[in-house]
């Protein structure tokens, strides 16, 4: 087998785990192999770059030195900024030649916004970090973005949610190129989950507890958030807004993207993640104060939204005692 480039593609302020993270699983994948599978290097506009976290860093290749013709994978690193400064038009249009050309491409967090600036994932599935998803979604709406995936691969495009995704990407990549076995034996080693349990919305912090829309719409928001547990029924909400049934959807609908019983499950949600993380409560009473009613209730919506149980949730997010 052929050793296969890896190439890191990086800008100044590159989070350094984007590429730290996937080129270890790479050394590792290959020491488990019993020889040398992949190479990984870094691309940058010039030789030397700063990290966020302020560590300089050489890289291997300047962008205009580099055979695209030799590339295998193409990555492309993000930046804790990244979805508000895009690099030059120059790197752009280096990206937009260059990665066609690799057997597969794709980025890892906030690189997603200079690929998405190529066209490359015009029409692509993805996915990107959950404090990314609105902003991609709002300036690139041919791109369809899975919030909750970990890992997204559109055929030859592979995109990883945020940073420490990134290793999960390249646990994939392992996983396609040498098979399940060292892929599995990689993930012990480096003592990762081979497969997490759960999407990203588990770690987001979204904006369920914020009332928006018209005032008297917030006057009723504030109340569920305040009174979780009281009934709020659509009818209930109507005659609290003194609406119509259609009325009532159809505002909430215009103000928050969401249907009233949509917006009310989301915000009990919120409140019992809350509860979960800050206290130790049984769960029948933080199924009861956060207005699900039972634990199976609580469970079903947890699985649905969250993809782990309240339990999985409290032991990974809550504080210890």
């Amino acid at each position: 087998m052929t050793e296969l480039l890896i190439v890191f593609v990086v800008n100044d302020n590159v989070q350094l785990m984007d590429i730290a993270g996937p080129a270890d699983v790479f050394a590792e994948a290959n020491t488990l192999h019993g020889r040398p599978v992949y190479r990984s290097v870094i691309a940058a506009p010039q030789k030397s770059i700063r990290s966020s976290c302020g560590f300089a860093l050489q890289a291997d290749y300047r962008l205009q030195d580099l055979n695209p013709l030799s590339i295998d994978t193409l990555l492309v690193a993000g930046a804790p900024d990244a979805a508000h400064s895009l690099p030059a038009p120059e790197f752009i249009q280096w990206l937009s030649d260059t990665a066609p050309q690799a057997r597969r491409f794709g980025s890892i967090c906030g690189g997603v916004f200079s690929l998405a600036a190529t066209g490359l994932l015009n029409n692509k599935k993805i996915t990107a970090h959950w404090a990314d998803v609105d902003p991609v979604r709002q300036r690139f709406p041919t791109i369809t973005v899975n919030a909750d995936s970990i890992v997204e691969e559109d055929g030859p495009v592979r995109t990883a949610a945020g940073v420490s995704s990134g290793l999960d990407l390249a646990l994939a990549l392992v996983r396609e190129d040498l098979g399940e076995k060292i892929a599995r034996d990689v993930a012990r080693q480096l003592i990762l989950f081979y497969k997490r349990p759960g999407g990203q919305r588990q770690y987001s912090r979204q904006k369920e507890l914020s009332p928006a829309g018209r005032s008297a719409l917030q006057s009723l928001q504030r109340q569920i958030m305040e009174h979780p547990s009281a009934t709020y029924s659509v009818d209930v909400m109507a005659e609290i807004m003194q609406l119509e049934r259609r009325q009532l959807t159809r505002l909430f609908t215009q103000e928050t993207g969401l249907s009233p019983a949509q917006w009310v499950e989301q915000t009990r949600l919120a409140i019992a993640r809350s509860l979960l993380e800050a206290g130790r409560s049984p769960l029948k009473v933080v199924a009861a104060d956060s207005g699900f009613g039972f634990v199976r209730t609580l469970r079903r919506v947890f699985q649905r939204h969250l993809g782990i149980t309240p339990i999985e949730y409290r032991k990974r997010f809550g504080h210890s005692r």
